[in-house]
Formats: structure tokens, C-alpha cells, sequence
């Protein structure tokens, strides 16, 4: 038993809970429950002992004649036939027990023990008379009443078929009433007052009490906790076990308010550092009273915030399972409320204590929540795991989640929401801190030796040398920052985790609903990818632009990664994405002012990595078609699209100053423009002008005649036709994005017009005309005369 008691780790919820009020109510409700067993279970013992009292009465006695002499007996049965065959006392007449006294005082065969006269071996004799053994055979008296026989199958012996037969029970009614009367003084004595019945009124207001009682409870325990942490921390138990609220009138909403209560408290008194077991070496050291209560303190603030994870993981496992509880407190459709609970607390405590014992254990729970069914429950998760990775300076906890969500994702085949894939989005891991190489990065000062200081210092200087070193590596050690190479390793192994389940998506499920999110990730990272897998990664990119699987947005999202791998470690490589560009140039005209407006943002995206960011590999046939193409794109677009496309144009003819011969109306060259041809090369773009600017230039958007004038007049920095600071200095990402109509608000407001206040108010008949008064007036005064109405004309000639 030692043994057990010993493997048993993790100790049961009510040992924890020594006295308290919720305690003693648990243990006087156990003594009732005991009480009532035990009652229940003496009077079904009794039933069936009286039961079996009356099968023995009932059994058949052994038949007179045996055929085979060979009938089994034995001498104690026949004196428990004998015993059960004897009528009580009490249930006798006073005439039968005269009778019966009178009867034993003559020492008749009645009275005579039958069964002490037989010999030991009677069932060995054979040469028995039938006479003897019918006088052997126990009397019932004629008092006794007749009873009604039910017949049973017959049993098959060696001696052979034994009929069987079994008496009818009689039910005793005055035992019944009698045990009914029973039943009823336990049940008066256990329930001695009984629950009124209050109506519907009475109930809330009774509800309400409970809860403001409950909630001052609650407020008092956190309050203690909150003031001093270290000297009440036991009251986390008692506050903790109002997790298990028993009161179905209020046991939800208490829970509710506990585990939000508990969820608040350990973000306020968790340490900022993570607390390790103590060693046995540690334990059996003498130590100051300061520091044992620190050590009590970390402790229980470890066991009671492990106990309440258990608790918000059980409750989020009840409500999956759809499984009631014995107790029946909480009801099935209040699961899903204390589950979103629990779930809400969980991500509070991954982002607000990611240093803290267990945050393992929280990113175990967390990461197939963000899979759920649930879109609330789901987009909670995505959005704490997001709001980690945004506040994650170090990567240690990033990178955590990374191995979780990795794995998660290949065991459920690829078959995920792509919200998962999309927090990837988020991570802290910027070019400047992947890109810096182990030269560039502030290597640790090395302080001097004893020789070099010899050498070169004096002996005064080599003191204050010596004090200034002793000074640096105090201020370093109390600073506690993780060094550089260490953020960088933590980056480098995230980075590995997200492209790898990147690449395997794109190898093993390309018609996956992942793939948007994969493409977008890649866009994002692709500059940090190894240049070994640059040749392979561009291939498939290609192969799924060419495959027509894709829709417009992800293919547009396959170019902006090709051209940001091809704009970062991709520069070594003398590689031409002519085909991407043909791409591009091709499906422009698929934006429009309707679902495909969103897509803009991306296009202006591939045009600055496209054109500008690779300036010098670009033609200025190239450079000419898009500019024409844009300038087209921008008549059927949104207004803040079409402020992002001139913004991109104006950029173009400062990048490639000698595209402003699209502003002259002479040929230049050659040819004749075919604007339906897709190759930018071959389309002869120089022998055409951007007409677009003049319609542009009456455009109902005030912003967008500003651009399309400054572009008319050759996109001058300076002067009277150049754009105001505020615009020329934004982005065109960020200008589409200001004058976004998603808000269904219009940007610039339209300025309301005043209306010129007149000196003199006309009224009545001075706003008409002289004519049209004098023949209102006439028609007025003239009398009016009734002619009969007659239908039938009108009829005749419609008929005719």
C-alpha cells in the first residue's frame, strides 16, 4: 500500500482543501448521502431476507415413492424443512396455541423429533419400507392456509424428472404500511425542513443575492492576495476552489468570475523569472526566515497556478466531450460558455507570461484551439498567438509556437485553417537582424591582460583601468540582456521551421486552401532564403502560374516572391524573370473596380520590386509598355486605386527620365503601339502618348487631378504643378491605403456649398410669372359648372 500511496503524484482535489467553509458543507452533505445509503441498503437487506423466508415456506416436500431408492438427502436439510415449515407464534391463534400446548403436554408424534430417530446410514438402505419413510416425513397442520402453487420446468436427475413447483408470494400489507411508515420517518428525519417554493420573482431575487455574496467573496480574497502576495498565498487555494461551485443557481457565473479573477492575479504576482525546483541539497540548508518564505511563496504560486491550468484544460475537455457531469450543476449548454472562458485565460497568460513556469504546456493547449470549429474560439487563439509574436523581442517563446504549430499542421495532413499558417506573418525577424553576418555583429569587448597593461600604462593608469573594467562588468551583468548571437541563432532555427513547412506544402499539397498563406509568407521571407534553393523554388513558382490553378491574387503573390528572392541574396544570380514579367503585364487588366480592387495593393507591391528596386536590369521598351498599360489601368479602378497607380507612374518617369516621351504627340521611331500584344517588349509602347492624363485630369476626386496634372506637366518636383509634400512623399501602398473607400466614406470630405443670402425674401405670388397669375386667377373665379358623365361614348369607340 506504501508503494501506491508513494506513485501517487499528483494529490486529489478535496485532500488539498483543509478547512474550509466549502469543505464542512461537502462533509455534512457526505454524512446525509451515508445516512441514506445505509438506511436504503438495511431495508433491501430485509426485504430480501423476508423474501427468501418465504421461497424456503413455499418448496415442495420429496415425493413418496422414488423409483430408484436413490433420492439424496441430508439430515440438516430436513431441519431446515422442519424449522420452515413451523408456523410463528405470533401469527397463530389463541384457540391453535392452546391446542398446540395441549398437544406437547400428551407427547404425541407432533411433538417428537422425527429426524433423531433415523439411523445415520438411511440412505444406504435398500430393503426401506415406503410406509416408514411416508411417517418420517414432517406434518403441516391444518391451520395453516392453503397456498396457490405456480409450476416451474421440471430438473432431470440420475434418479430422473423431478417436478418443480414454487407457491405464489402473499404480500403482507401490514409489513408493507409498516415499512412505508418507515421510509417516511427517514425521510422527516433527514429533511427536517423542507425547501419552500418560490416563484419566478423570488428566484432572481434570490439568484442575485447569491451572486452579490459570491462576488464580495471573490473581491475579499483577491484584494488579501493582491496587498500581500507572499503572506496570502493559501487564499489562491480557497479562491481557486470556487472553481467547483456547487450552487446551480450561480455556479456558472461564479466560475466565470473566478477563473478571469485567478487569470488577472497571476499576471499581477508571477515573477519575472522562471521558478525551478529546489535541489535535496537546497532543501536540507539551513536558510534565513526572509528567505524560506520567499521559498513557500514561489512554491505555492507554482502548485496553484499548475492546479488551475488543469482545471481550465478539464473544462475545455468536458466541452468537447459533450459529457454531463454526476453532479449536474452545470448544464450542456453552459459548457460552451465556461470553455470560450477558459480559453480567453489561456491566451492572456501566453502573451502576458511567456518567461513563466508551463508556457510550454499553455502552446500544447493553445495551437489546436486555433484549428477549432468554433470561429470565435479559433480567431482568439490566431489572435493571441499573433500578439506573442509581435511583442517577442528575444524569439525564445516564437520560436516555441513555431515547433508546435510545425508539427501540428504535417500530423493533420495539411488539412488546417489557413488562419494558422498566417500568424507566420507576424513574426519579429527583420532583414537588418538576419542579414548581419558574424563579422558585423558587436563582438564583446575584450578587456586588456596584465602584460599588455604593463607594457603601455603606467601605474596609476593600469588602477583606473582596473576600477573601470570592475564597473563595465557590473553594469553588464545587471543589465541581464541575451546577447545578440543568441537572438540571432533563435531566428536563423524559426526561420528553418517556417520554410520548411513551407516547402513541403508546395511540394505535397498544392491545391491545398493553404497555399494563398504559404505564397504570402514567402513574399515576406523570401529574401532570407539559403540561395541553394533559389533555381528550384523559381521553377515551381512558375509551374504553378502556368498550371491555372491559382487565382489571380496568389499568382500575383508567386511574382512578388520570385522578384524578392531575385531582389535580395538573388542578385548574384544572372537570372531573367522575363516570364514574370510577361505574367504581370498580361493580367493587369484583370483589376477593375469590383472584387479585384483589393488586389491593387499587391500589384503596386510587384511594380516597386519589379521596376524600381531593379532599375538597372530593366529595358526601356519595358519601362514604356507599363507605364502605358498603368495609365490605361487607372480609368477603371477605384479612386484611391487610381491614386496608387499615378503615384507608381510618377515614380516610373523619375526612375527612367526618357520615358517622357510618352507626353509628346509624335511618333518616336518605328511601328505602330499594339496595345492588345502581351509582350512589353515587342509592343512598340514609344509610339503612343498617354492620352489617359487629359480624362484623369476631370476626374470627380480632387487628389487624383492633382496627380494627373503634375504627371501632364512631366511630374515636376517643384513649381506650380508639383504635388504638396504630403503626397509626394508617401508611398503608393501607403496613398491607397489612405483614401481606402472600405469605410464607405469619402476622402477628402466633400465641401458643403453656402448658399448667398438674399436682401429680400419673395413671397406668395411674387416667385411667378405675370401671366401664369393672371390665368391662376381667372380659373379660380370662374364658376364651376357639372356636366353629366357619360362612359358609354368613350366605350362605343374603344370597341370600334
Amino acid at each position: 500500500m506504501k508503494a501506491r500511496r508513494n506513485k501517487k503524484q499528483v494529490p486529489s482535489f478535496r485532500k488539498l482543501i483543509k478547512t474550509s467553509k466549502v469543505k464542512l458543507e461537502n462533509k455534512l452533505k457526505n454524512k446525509q448521502y451515508k445516512q441514506q445509503s445505509t438506511v436504503k441498503k438495511y431495508r433491501k437487506e430485509q426485504r430480501k431476507l423476508r423474501q427468501a423466508v418465504k421461497d424456503a415456506v413455499s418448496k415442495k416436500p420429496v415425493p413418496l415413492e422414488d423409483p430408484k431408492g436413490k433420492r439424496p438427502g441430508k439430515r440438516i436439510e430436513r431441519e431446515e424443512e422442519e424449522e420452515e415449515e413451523a408456523l410463528p407464534l405470533d401469527m397463530m391463534d389463541e384457540d391453535d396455541l392452546q391446542l398446540m400446548k395441549d398437544l406437547g403436554q400428551r407427547a404425541s408424534f407432533l411433538t417428537r423429533d422425527l429426524s433423531s430417530s433415523e439411523a445415520v446410514h438411511s440412505k444406504k438402505r435398500k430393503h426401506e419400507g415406503i410406509i416408514e419413510k411416508y411417517e418420517k416425513i414432517p406434518r403441516s397442520l391444518h391451520t395453516a392456509p392453503e397456498k396457490e402453487l405456480i409450476h416451474l420446468l421440471p430438473i432431470k436427475d440420475k434418479s430422473g424428472i423431478i417436478p418443480q413447483t414454487r407457491e405464489k408470494p402473499v404480500i403482507d400489507s401490514n409489513k408493507d404500511e409498516e415499512d412505508q411508515e418507515e421510509e417516511l420517518a427517514l425521510e422527516e428525519e433527514l429533511i427536517q425542513d423542507p425547501v419552500p417554493e418560490l416563484t419566478l420573482e423570488e428566484h432572481l431575487i434570490e439568484r442575485k443575492r447569491k451572486l452579490q455574496e459570491k462576488k464580495m467573496h471573490i473581491a475579499a480574497l483577491a484584494s488579501a492576495i493582491i496587498s500581500d502576495p507572499e503572506s496570502n498565498i493559501k487564499k489562491l487555494k480557497e479562491l481557486r476552489s470556487m472553481l467547483m461551485e456547487q450552487d446551480p443557481d450561480v455556479a456558472v457565473t461564479v466560475r466565470k468570475l473566478v477563473i478571469v479573477s485567478l487569470m488577472e492575479l497571476f499576471k499581477d504576482i508571477t515573477p519575472s523569472y522562471k521558478i525551478r525546483p529546489l535541489t535535496e541539497a537546497e532543501k536540507s540548508t539551513k536558510i534565513r526566515k526572509e528567505t524560506q518564505k520567499l521559498r513557500e511563496f514561489e512554491e505555492g504560486l507554482v502548485s496553484q497556478y499548475k492546479f488551475y491550468l488543469e482545471n481550465l484544460e478539464q473544462m475545455i475537455k468536458d466541452w468537447k466531450q459533450r459529457k454531463l457531469k454526476k453532479s449536474n450543476v452545470v448544464s450542456l449548454k453552459a459548457y460552451k460558455g465556461l470553455a470560450e472562458v477558459a480559453v480567453k485565460g489561456l491566451c492572456e497568460l501566453l502573451v502576458a507570461l511567456p518567461h513563466f513556469n508551463f508556457h510550454n504546456n499553455i502552446i500544447v493547449l493553445i495551437v489546436p484551439l486555433m484549428n477549432d470549429m468554433s470561429k470565435s474560439v479559433s480567431d482568439m487563439c490566431c489572435e493571441a498567438v499573433k500578439k506573442l509574436f509581435k511583442q517577442d523581442k528575444l524569439g525564445q517563446a516564437s520560436l516555441g509556437v513555431i515547433k508546435v504549430i510545425s508539427g501540428f499542421v504535417k500530423g493533420r495532413n495539411y488539412e488546417v485553417r489557413p488562419e494558422i499558417l498566417k500568424t507566420f506573418l507576424c513574426l519579429r525577424i527583420k532583414e537588418v537582424e538576419v542579414k548581419k553576418d558574424t563579422e558585423d555583429i558587436n563582438k564583446p569587448k575584450k578587456f586588456m591582460t596584465f602584460k599588455e597593461k604593463r607594457k603601455t600604462l603606467s601605474r596609476m593608469q593600469r588602477k583606473w583601468k582596473k576600477a573601470e573594467e570592475k564597473l563595465e562588468r557590473e553594469l553588464r551583468e545587471a543589465e541581464a540582456s541575451e546577447s545578440t548571437e543568441r537572438k540571432l541563432k533563435l531566428h536563423t532555427e524559426t526561420l528553418n521551421i517556417v520554410f520548411v513547412t513551407y516547402f513541403r506544402i508546395l511540394k505535397k499539397a498544392q491545391r491545398s486552401p493553404l497555399l494563398p498563406a504559404v505564397l504570402e509568407g514567402l513574399a515576406k521571407f523570401a529574401h532570407l532564403i539559403n540561395v541553394e534553393f533559389f533555381d528550384d523554388l523559381l521553377v515551381v513558382l512558375h509551374t504553378l502560374i502556368e498550371s491555372g490553378d491559382l487565382s489571380y491574387r496568389e499568382s500575383l503573390h508567386c511574382v512578388q516572391t520570385a522578384f524578392h528572392i531575385l531582389s535580395g541574396q538573388g542578385d548574384v544570380l544572372n537570372i531573367d524573370p522575363m516570364k514574370f514579367y510577361t505574367h504581370l503585364y498580361k493580367t493587369l487588366f484583370k483589376l477593375h473596380a469590383g472584387a479585384t480592387n483589393s488586389g491593387v495593393e499587391i500589384v503596386l507591391q510587384c511594380l516597386d520590386v519589379m521596376l524600381t528596386k531593379r532599375r538597372k536590369q530593366v529595358s526601356q521598351q519595358r519601362a514604356l509598355a507599363f507605364i502605358k498599360r498603368l495609365s490605361t489601368l487607372a480609368l477603371h479602378v477605384l479612386p484611391n486605386a487610381s491614386i496608387g497607380i499615378l503615384a507608381t507612374q510618377r515614380i516610373l518617369m523619375h526612375t527612367f527620365p526618357k520615358t517622357d516621351l510618352l507626353l509628346d504627340n509624335e511618333s518616336q521611331g518605328s511601328g505602330v503601339f499594339l496595345p492588345e500584344l502581351d509582350e512589353p517588349e515587342y509592343c512598340n509602347a514609344q509610339n503612343t502618348a498617354l492620352w489617359e492624363l487629359h480624362a484623369l485630369r476631370r476626374h470627380y476626386h480632387p487628389i487624383v487631378k492633382s496627380f494627373a496634372a503634375n504627371l501632364i506637366a512631366g511630374a515636376p518636383s517643384e513649381g506650380s504643378a508639383a504635388l504638396k509634400p504630403e503626397l509626394s512623399r508617401r508611398t503608393a501602398t501607403e496613398l491607397f491605403e489612405m483614401y481606402s473607400m472600405a469605410a464607405m466614406t469619402f476622402n477628402p470630405p466633400v465641401e458643403s456649398v453656402n448658399s448667398k443670402k438674399k436682401d429680400k425674401v419673395l413671397q406668395g405670388d411674387s416667385f411667378l410669372n405675370e401671366d401664369l397669375n393672371h390665368l391662376i386667377k381667372r380659373h379660380c373665379t370662374q364658376v364651376a359648372t357639372h356636366f353629366p358623365q357619360d362612359f358609354t361614348k368613350y366605350l362605343e369607340t374603344s370597341l370600334r
